[in-house]
């Protein structure tokens, strides 16, 4: 449970770092009948969502600006947001990762390229929210059931469901860091590197933001580790938490030379990454990765070998799945 930097690859690891195709692999945890096998650890902790759920729910108008968003997410320090009408009635969901597409992970950076000639500040200011959030969010009501949350997240592949009131207000939210958190209490006898991910999808610390977006976006992680050039060590992590800071913070716009938002994308990775980087055994039980994880405030950890070479990734997503279905 370190925290490092420039820690050497092991040789069975395997590093992703072309932006190519990517088939979504979520269905693997699930039986034939695409049913999840709930475990018994789920159905002795059923209880009442709302004593689960983050709250107030961080909101905002659907009318608010791209850059209001980033503002609001980096001065609370959340992924996500939940939209609203002019009534305060579940409008969407707007997350750091739509942000990351926008600002040139995805396909909504055409939006910027053609509505805004790539004007960074027009994107961000003259932008909607309505533009980008999901605007038919899954949702559970204050009276829904831990295990009907758990499967929405799950089947769907979300790591946030808004909680609201039976008149359409929000009431909170719920996320995969929330149920984590919940769900254990204790060794769940089942190791680390019987979880993780082995392919690392990585960036270079020569890369630009740009580069770390397309990752992200296409690969949809909200967190991937950064190499060294040469490819041998680890070095670093970039989140989509580390462009809202970038942004939010008006710090972007700092050394700016021009309007041209790809003035900003240039920047080098190693500008906004975080060199600390938490590591855990590949031989530890989930709980104590869990439980590092809700310390470090971070959705996901490097996986080392007695060697201290990295072997993996781990993620809330893998060891919630774990904790449900296995």
């Amino acid at each position: 449970m370190n925290r490092q930097s420039n820690l050497r690859l092991s040789r069975s690891a395997k590093v992703v770092s072309t932006v190519g195709v990517r088939r979504w692999e979520g269905t693997k945890y699930l039986r034939a009948d695409s049913e999840p096998n709930w475990s018994q650890r789920v159905k002795e902790k059923e209880g009442d969502i709302v004593s689960i759920a983050s709250k107030p729910a961080i909101s905002i108008t659907f009318t608010s600006t791209i850059l209001e968003a980033l503002e609001l997410m980096y001065s609370k320090r959340v992924r996500g947001l939940v939209v609203v009408d002019s009534s305060n009635k579940l409008r969407g969901t707007i997350m750091a990762t739509d942000i990351v597409n926008y600002l040139g992970g995805g396909k909504l950076y055409s939006i910027v390229e053609q509505r805004h000639k790539r004007d960074v500040f027009s994107a961000l200011r003259s932008e909607s929210v309505e533009s980008l959030m999901n605007p038919t969010p899954l949702y559970a009501t204050t009276s829904s059931r831990l295990s009907e949350v758990l499967r929405i997240m799950v089947l769907n592949g979300i790591g946030l469901v808004p909680i609201i009131l039976s008149d359409g207000t929000p009431y909170g939210v719920v996320t995969e860091h929330d149920l984590v958190r919940y769900l254990i209490n204790k060794d769940v006898n089942v190791k680390v590197k019987d979880v993780m991910t082995t392919s690392l999808v990585a960036a270079f610390e020569t890369d630009s933001l740009k580069r770390a977006a397309q990752l992200m976006s296409l690969y949809g992680f909200r967190r991937i580790p950064v190499l060294s050039a040469d490819g041998s060590y680890l070095v670093g992590v970039v989140s989509a938490m580390d462009f809202i800071s970038y942004f939010g913070s008006h710090e972007a716009f700092e050394k700016l030379s021009s309007y041209d938002i790809e003035d900003v994308l240039s920047t080098r990775i190693s500008e906004i990454m975080s060199k600390d980087v938490a590591t855990i055994n590949e031989d530890a039980d989930i709980a104590e990765a869990a439980s590092l994880m809700n310390a470090r405030n971070t959705n996901s950890l490097i996986v080392i070998d007695q060697n201290n070479e990295v072997k993996g990734i781990v993620t809330e997503r893998d060891v919630l799945i774990s904790i449900a279905l296995r």
